[in-house]
């Protein structure tokens, strides 16, 4: 019986922060982004965020992003700057080829900073990928 179920692998879905100016507070913000790296689109998305270390931890956030189009990006949240000291965690599920799809993205405690920007695909600005 456990051979005949199928547990699909999450592809070419990504959470990245990316470090971008904010016009209204004039300051440089960390928002956290869904990108669909996928030839098709992904419904039904749905994201649960908490931060962590040990006794720390941050209330739950849940998001309803519905529909991300293929090679595309959806804003999940802005990070506070307090935030990044703990470990920041991202439980994505979605919807896409007739399966659902779920995987847990992580932004390792204090690995979100400056010197660890790269380009990040599809959004054209800086921001660090979670693992």
């Amino acid at each position: 019986m456990k051979k005949d179920i199928e547990i699909p692998i999450a592809k070419d879905v990504y959470v990245a922060a990316v470090h971008e100016w904010n016009q209204e507070f004039l300051s440089k913000d960390w928002n956290a982004y869904i990108i669909n790296n996928r030839a098709t689109q992904i419904d039904m998305v749905l994201i649960v965020s908490k931060g962590y270390d040990g006794e720390r931890k941050t209330s739950l956030m849940r998001h309803a992003i519905g529909v991300v189009d293929a090679k595309s990006f959806q804003k999940i949240e802005l990070i506070q700057e307090d935030v990044l000291a703990l470990n920041n965690e991202f439980f994505v599920t979605y919807y896409a080829d007739n399966k659902i799809y779920e995987k847990r993205f992580v932004f390792e405690k204090n690995t979100v900073n400056e010197a660890s920007l790269l380009e990040i695909p599809l959004i054209e600005k800086e921001g660090v990928f979670a693992k």
